[in-house]
């Protein structure tokens, strides 16, 4: 016997109030070969509209989800390959992929849900079905093995938020298990780091202090939309301020390092209010930049910085992520311009610094930056020598005053006979 939609609403609430969210297991195949397969469980925020009011739901995604075998896909010459999972009346959650050789990551995290589903939108002044998309979330992982995060992950998904947790992802394998190898999130690694006892046998050593990297060099990066034009553009030095454990020390070392634009290609794509760099330098590294515009205000900002690196010296692959950031600030219509060195804080055990930086990636029109707006540190700068320079001109008038003024009081003190 059928549940009805206000029982099966009933059951959703409780389960969501009481943390009784079950893990889903998804799997895409083509014929007997598993492609893709996910074992994760995931709950969407969602703000919608009534009559009188606006309302936010919870809404778990339920045991009953199953994989859509029409719009998912191993992948084809001309298409990413594709997890949709759909569940109740017209909802679904999309995860497209692509993979550069070495390495895989989600693309876009899509959510569609149905306004006219009362169970779960009761007074909804709309009966649309909604669909919103995020790209490059910071999903990401080495070809054969798996990307664990059992720990709660947020996504900002359009205006809603798409909560992932106990979640085991893997695209391209090799075969119909996930690999025993894993890539573990920064949620997990922060979560079961264990704090040092202290006791006079035992000493805490420290991270080793970074070796200095020097400046890195200035590379040059575009994106072409889907006409060819150019969509993108960025010129900047970077350098990578990253913690992990030394293979060769045998402890967590700080190291800098310098991404050489020789040996990086770039990749992304350009939407109208959201725009993604993708560099990648020899299959070892992958740097993942999003910006996102306010069509309100016509402002855009970096949103979002990701990495992954896995070095010969690194026990395991580094990834990091951050989608909630607000750095390199600027009008629609304008680039961006900092010379001097910047620190992007991303994670506790990752930041980024950049030199010489333009960028540009939204209102692109003559393959040229636009009129640049500074940062407040080059125009500190620019002031220091103003300041000083008027400083000295006050200091020299002072000691001509002075000098005039002394002058006329030696003549003052003679009488003409």
């Amino acid at each position: 016997m059928k549940l009805s939609h206000a029982a099966a609403a009933l059951i959703i609430a409780w389960s969501a109030v009481l943390g009784c969210i079950q893990a889903v297991t998804l799997e895409v195949k083509e014929g007997n070969s598993t492609c893709i397969k996910a074992e994760l469980s995931a709950s969407f925020s969602i703000t919608y509209n009534t009559s009188s009011s606006a309302k936010t739901v919870q809404v778990p995604l339920p045991d009953s989800a199953a994989v859509d075998t029409g719009s998912s896909s191993c992948g084809t010459d001309s298409g990413s390959p594709w997890l949709v999972a759909v569940f109740g009346p017209g909802h679904a959650l999309g995860l497209s992929f692509s993979t550069n050789g070495s390495l895989y990551s989600v693309t876009n995290l899509t959510l569609q849900y149905n306004l006219s589903d009362t169970s779960i939108f009761p007074d909804a002044n709309s009966s649309d079905v909604v669909t919103v998309v995020s790209a490059s979330v910071g999903i990401w992982a080495a070809i054969n093995t798996t990307y664990r995060c059992l720990s709660p992950t947020a996504f900002r998904v359009g205006e809603e938020t798409v909560t992932f947790s106990d979640m085991r992802l893997e695209a391209y394998m090799p075969g119909n298990d996930l690999s025993p190898a894993e890539s573990v999130c920064v949620a997990d690694k922060a979560s079961t780091t264990v704090p040092p006892t202290t006791s006079a046998a035992t000493t805490t050593t420290a991270p080793s202090v970074p070796t200095p990297a020097g400046t890195p060099d200035r590379g040059s990066y575009s994106i072409n939309n889907g006409n060819g034009t150019v969509c993108l553009l960025a010129q900047m030095g970077l350098q990578f301020n990253i913690s992990y454990l030394s293979k060769s020390q045998n402890k967590t070392v700080q190291d800098l390092v310098n991404l050489a634009p020789n040996l990086t290609s770039s990749s992304g794509s350009c939407e109208a209010s959201r725009a993604t760099l993708v560099l990648t330098q020899e299959q070892t590294t992958t740097l993942n930049f999003t910006f996102t515009l306010n069509s309100t205000t016509n402002k855009y900002h970096l949103s979002g910085i990701a990495l992954f690196a896995n070095w010969s010296d690194m026990t395991a692959p580094f990834s990091a992520s951050n989608i909630s950031l607000n750095y390199l600030r600027s009008t629609l219509g304008h680039s961006y311009m900092c010379n001097a060195e910047q620190t992007l804080d991303v994670v506790p055990t990752f930041s980024l610094n950049t030199f010489r930086l333009q960028v540009q990636p939204f209102g692109v029109t003559t393959n040229q930056f636009a009129t640049a707006e500074e940062c407040q540190m080059d125009q500190d700068q620019m002031l220091i020598p103003i300041i000083v320079g008027a400083a000295l001109a006050g200091l020299v008038l002072i000691v001509l005053i002075a000098y005039l003024i002394g002058r006329k009081r030696s003549h003052a003190g003679y009488q003409t006979i």
